[in-house]
This record gives structure tokens, C-alpha cells and sequence, in this order.
């Protein structure tokens, strides 16, 4: 009741993807394809919802501009968090004062991908980030665990918290849920453990 009186409810038809649109052009009655949401006007929702992704939270504690990201390794891929770092600089935000919140998701420990699927992504992070970094520092990986199975543990939260060192956002700024959607099956929804379509909701509010 609190977050809806007097407070107008922003959410976006998530495709993982980059794309990124402010809270207005995702509000009552609007439903934008976008996987991530930033608060351009008071007393704004920004809702995003996950089964096994991440939602990160932006807040500027001066400006009070707040954001919210559904990522997942697609959206990574993609470099969702360096788009939305540049609104941010747009914006007038200064790292010092970015803080970030990544919520609860998958871990490496159940999130396998096949080797193909892990290379291609290492590829193309390597090549839009100009990186330098070996596939078991980037993405986090035992190379070995899983040899002769054609798979590999990628870890959604220590790529998206080393992509966000890479924006030179400071990591004590950073904080991390240590929560598993795909462990913890009486309170998380999760796509990878049942194929569900329920979803977890995660809401930031902006009541500058």
C-alpha cells in the first residue's frame, strides 16, 4: 500500500537485452521491451523480475537518481552495466557516490553453460572491453571441474561486480547477495530448477 499511494509504478517487457529507458516511458500502462530502468521523475517504482538473473540497483546518494537492471549473462554480454553507467555520467553522477546493489541469483555452482556457449562469451566481453584477461580470471571458471562434459560454471555476480570495477566504480560501493535462486527452493523462483514462470519482483524507489 505504501509503494503505491501517491507513487506511479515503472516496469519493462524484459528481453535480455541492453536496452535502457527511463521510469516515464515505462510507466502505468506502458510496457516498453527494455531490461533496464532509470527513475527520471519523483515518487517513480522501478520494479524488474527475475528467476535466476540479477537485479542490480543503482543509487546516487547525492543526486538521489536511482536505477534498476535485470541482467543476466546475455546482458553482460551486452554490456547493460557499462550503458547504464554512462546515463549515470550523463546524469552528473560521480563514481564516489554510485552505490550498487546486486540481489539474489543463480551461483556458479548451478549455473552450467556448455563450452561453446562460455567461449563465444569470453570472445565477445575480450573484444568490446578490451580486456586481457584469461578465460578462468574472466568469467570465474574451474576449466578442469567439468572436462570430457562439454561444460562450464559461470558466475553471473563476479562478472557483473568485475564489470562494474571496470567502470571504475569504487568496490567498497559494491555490495553482493550471496543468495542462490536455484539453491534456496522455498524462497526463490528459479527458470534453471523448475522451468517456472514465476518470478521474484525487485523494486527500488525514488522519492527525491
Amino acid at each position: 500500500n505504501h509503494f503505491n499511494e501517491n507513487y506511479i509504478n515503472c516496469v519493462s517487457n524484459q528481453i535480455h537485452s541492453n536496452v535502457i529507458v527511463f521510469g516515464s516511458h515505462s510507466g502505468e500502462g506502458i510496457k516498453t521491451d527494455a531490461d533496464g530502468l532509470v527513475g527520471n521523475k519523483c515518487n517513480q517504482n522501478l520494479w524488474v523480475y527475475t528467476a535466476d538473473c540479477m537485479p542490480i540497483f543503482f543509487a546516487d546518494k547525492k543526486t538521489r537518481n536511482i536505477a534498476a537492471l535485470h541482467c543476466g549473462r546475455k546482458g553482460l554480454e551486452k554490456n547493460i552495466i557499462k550503458n547504464l553507467v554512462k546515463i549515470f555520467d550523463e546524469l552528473g553522477t560521480s563514481r564516489e557516490n554510485l552505490l550498487i546493489a546486486i540481489g539474489p541469483a543463480i551461483s556458479k555452482e548451478h549455473y552450467l553453460v556448455d563450452n561453446k556457449t562460455f567461449k563465444e562469451f569470453y570472445n565477445k566481453a575480450e573484444n568490446k572491453n578490451n580486456l586481457n584477461r584469461t578465460e578462468k580470471e574472466f568469467c570465474c571458471n574451474d576449466l578442469n571441474k567439468f572436462k570430457g562434459q562439454n561444460l562450464s560454471q559461470f558466475d553471473l555476480k563476479k562478472v557483473a561486480y568485475k564489470q562494474l570495477l571496470d567502470e571504475n566504480i569504487p568496490y567498497k560501493n559494491i555490495d553482493i547477495s550471496n543468495l542462490c535462486t536455484y539453491e534456496l527452493k522455498n524462497e526463490f523462483n528459479s527458470w534453471r530448477r523448475d522451468k517456472t514462470i514465476s518470478r521474484q519482483w525487485n523494486i527500488i524507489c525514488s522519492s527525491k
